[in-house]
């Protein structure tokens, strides 16, 4: 079959797979978080006082959608929004106490389903793949896809 031999489809049904994982397992846990919301969390973790368009930048989502995501984690009291001391239009983001400790719960789970995730790889196979994708996006960029991933959310239909 033709699709097999593209890195394009592979890439789109390893990230079906991936985040199916994703959701079964954290849900197993007893947790109510999204592969997005988690990105989020982690973002916010290691940028505190970002705002939505640098966690946006930092995951690899796009400026419009994020809003959503930050607003279910607000709702969740997991993220605190806080008007910019420099700029009065944009809001700082930062982890609640309870978002927190969420997200270090949720950490070991997340790390235990990467193994998961590429189960049939060996533990070598599996670091190479990781550093292959991480060379493909990082030289990419994040921006330069969250902007391609909108031009197709408007011109395509699935």
């Amino acid at each position: 079959m033709f699709v097999l031999d593209m890195a394009g489809h592979l890439i789109r049904r390893l990230h079906q797979q991936s985040s199916a994982v994703f959701v079964q397992r954290i849900q197993e846990a007893g947790f109510d978080l999204t592969p997005v919301q988690f990105a989020a969390l982690d973002a916010i973790n290691t940028h505190p006082g970002a705002d939505q368009a640098l966690v946006a930048e930092k995951i690899g989502y796009d400026r419009a959608t994020i809003g959503g995501v930050i607003e279910r984690l607000v709702t969740k009291g997991w993220v605190r929004r806080v008007v910019s001391a420099q700029d009065r239009r944009s809001r700082e983001l930062s982890l609640t106490a309870k978002g927190n400790k969420v997200r270090i719960a949720v950490q070991p789970y997340v790390q235990d389903l990467q193994t998961e995730i590429l189960m049939p790889l060996s533990d070598a196979e599996q670091a190479k793949l990781v550093q292959l994708i991480r060379k493909v996006v990082m030289a990419t960029g994040a921006s330069d896809a969250t902007k391609l991933n909108s031009r197709i959310k408007t011109t395509n239909r699935p």
